[in-house]
């Protein structure tokens, strides 16, 4: 946990806060403490959220879906405001790391813990369904070890399978490749069972320290996911064919949450739990970490609470940029907070018109975060197989200087190109492809490809001139040196082809799946 900045609130809503946990896809998490004393992960949502009327729909439906969920093995959601001027959301706080920093930190568990491990998770998994629910992204950083038991967290994705609206921003996709289910991955109807093929990816994970899917990119832990078996190693026994069976790439022969529950703890997760599930080592962090947080002492005297508007009319267009000020206290989480803003109704209904006299810091802090806004996070999370929630932030790709001005390139190809793309055939969703070229001659660097995949993810190639005439451009397509772990470096042939007023876009990368797209101008070459 680090402490407060001097740009960060004192407090949100009732909760006075004590630290930063970490960031997610919505925004920061804060560690926070009621008047009474009880502790809670307060989340803040990204200010720029906060202006989206369809976002605050999505947070609203997603705050009234997790407050159903309240068994054993879960971390409930205790008070939230979806209605505020920025939207927060406080869940129960237990002390614990997650299974991605257990066994990071201590390698693989032992078998009964595994057992227990499952068998809370089952149990939890259950109950969600039994509500008409899906968690979507059962993953070992969504998974925390307390001396309790496991509690399964970040039900601010779940989705009403009943329901029709999406609680995901349009065309997104929730999961963490190497955990999510093939038909997630391929677009297809998500159930419950897609939950249990997540879970068996984490038991197996916890049991031997590898994810069942290993890959160093996206596009091969999707592909691996779909098309492969699972590499469970060492596991063996009952446990190896348990998971097995949760992974099997039929939704309709994977077992239920309840069968597994009954097959791995007949007598229920807490009588195997009772009496101490956890080895040593754990048992000694997990101690150490609930002494500090009840040792810490909360944010000086003066306060902040969120951002306030005048109003909560929308519209869909934004006023003057906020005008950032440090408060004139600079002690760690004292900031002083004001915004006064004029909105009136557009003539679609959304959006907000904001005009902005805004003297804050806090807005600096929560402006950083650059994720997808459906993903809830544990403090200090990371999978290695996570893109959305966990990518790092790159900056826009800036067009290079033209090698030649009077280059090689015919006029049709300039300009900003963007489409949707898929790999292995056109089975796989790659997310949006965006291709900048402007003039080079051969050996020149041409521009740029920006790929976004279907979680977030961003990857950035270079692009170098081969050849081109009037029917085909080919270039060497390079990884950015600043691009995160997940992307791939390696050279590799990229075409560019006219088709209409369009460009077919293709790439001799292997391990990318061969993507393919079909683009179309955004803008012109100047």
């Amino acid at each position: 946990m680090q402490p407060l900045g001097a740009d960060e609130p004192a407090a949100v809503g009732p909760y006075r806060l004590l630290g930063r946990l970490g960031s997610g896809g919505m925004g920061r998490v804060y560690l926070g403490r009621s008047a009474g004393g009880r502790t809670v992960a307060v989340k803040i949502v990204h200010p720029q959220y906060a202006l989206d009327e369809e976002f605050r729909a999505r947070f609203r439906r997603e705050v009234a879906a997790a407050r159903r969920v309240g068994g054993a093995w879960t971390a409930p959601v205790l008070d939230a405001d979806p209605d505020a001027p920025v939207p927060w959301a406080a869940t129960a706080y237990a002390a614990g790391p997650s299974l991605t920093q257990a066994v990071t930190a201590h390698g693989p568990l032992p078998r009964h813990t595994v057992r227990a491990l499952g068998a809370g998770l089952a149990e939890a998994l259950a109950t969600v369904h039994d509500l008409d629910l899906v968690h979507r992204d059962v993953k070992p950083s969504n998974v925390l070890l307390t001396l309790d038991g496991p509690l399964l967290i970040d039900f601010g994705i779940a989705r009403a399978t009943e329901g029709t609206a999406s609680l995901t921003a349009t065309g997104a996709s929730v999961g963490s490749p190497g955990y999510m289910a093939p038909e997630q991955i391929l677009g297809g109807r998500v159930t419950g069972a897609a939950d249990v093929f997540s879970l068996g990816a984490v038991l197996a994970y916890a049991a031997t320290g590898n994810p069942p899917f290993p890959g160093d990119s996206s596009a091969a832990l999707l592909y691996k996911v779909v098309h492969e078996e699972p590499e469970l190693g060492s596991l063996d026994g009952e446990l190896r064919d348990m998971a097995a069976a949760c992974l099997a790439k039929d939704a309709n022969r994977r077992p239920t949450p309840t069968d597994l529950a009954r097959r791995l703890a007949p007598q229920g997760a807490a009588a195997v739990i009772t009496g101490g599930w956890l080895p040593g080592a754990l048992v000694e962090q997990v101690s150490r970490s609930a002494v500090q947080i009840l040792n810490l002492e909360g944010a000086a005297d003066a306060p902040s609470g969120p951002v306030d508007f005048s109003s909560p009319a929308v519209t869909g267009a934004f006023g003057p940029a906020p005008v950032m000020t440090p408060a004139a206290d600079t002690a760690p989480g004292k900031l002083s907070v004001s915004l006064a803003a004029a909105s009136a109704p557009g003539a679609t209904g959304r959006g907000r018109r904001v005009s902005c006299t805004v003297a804050l810091a806090v807005a600096g802090a929560l402006a950083a975060i650059s994720l997808g806004v459906t993903t809830w996070l544990h403090p200090g999370s990371h999978d290695g197989n996570d893109t959305a929630g966990s990518a790092p932030t790159h900056p826009a790709p800036t067009r290079s200087a033209p090698a030649d001005r009077a280059g090689a390139i015919p006029a049709r190809y300039l300009g900003t190109w963007e489409g949707k793309a898929t790999g292995l055939g056109g089975a796989l969703p790659m997310g949006t492809f965006r291709v900048t070229v402007h003039q080079a001659a051969p050996g020149k660097e041409l521009g740029n490809l920006r790929q976004t995949d279907q979680l977030g993810g961003i990857c950035i190639d270079i692009l170098t001139l081969k050849q081109v005439n009037s029917t085909r451009l080919l270039a060497t397509s390079t990884g950015a040196k600043t691009n995160h772990q997940g992307c791939d470096p390696a050279p590799h042939d990229v075409e560019l082809t006219p088709t209409g007023d369009d460009l077919t876009y293709t790439s001799t990368s292997a391990a990318e799946g061969n993507p393919e797209a079909r683009l179309s101008k955004v803008t012109a070459d100047d």
